[in-house]
């Protein structure tokens, strides 16, 4: 079920193996994203992308954007 954390619940987390995932474009992520993060686009955000990811292990989602 979704919800918004912080940061302590998000280095909680990573601490405990949960799966990272930066949805701002390639180029954006190349700039700066949180270590171990990938990369999956909003816009290219679909069944087989999301296949990489494991439902067995708790995903973070995140975007920055400063609009």
């Amino acid at each position: 079920m979704p919800k918004n954390i912080g940061r302590e619940e998000i280095q909680r987390l990573m601490d405990e193996g949960a799966q990272i995932v930066e949805v701002l474009p390639e180029t954006e992520y190349a700039e700066e994203h949180l270590p171990g993060a990938m990369n999956i686009p909003l816009k290219k955000l679909n069944p087989k992308s999301a296949s990489r990811l494991n439902r067995g292990t708790p995903i973070v989602v995140y975007c920055w954007d400063s609009l």
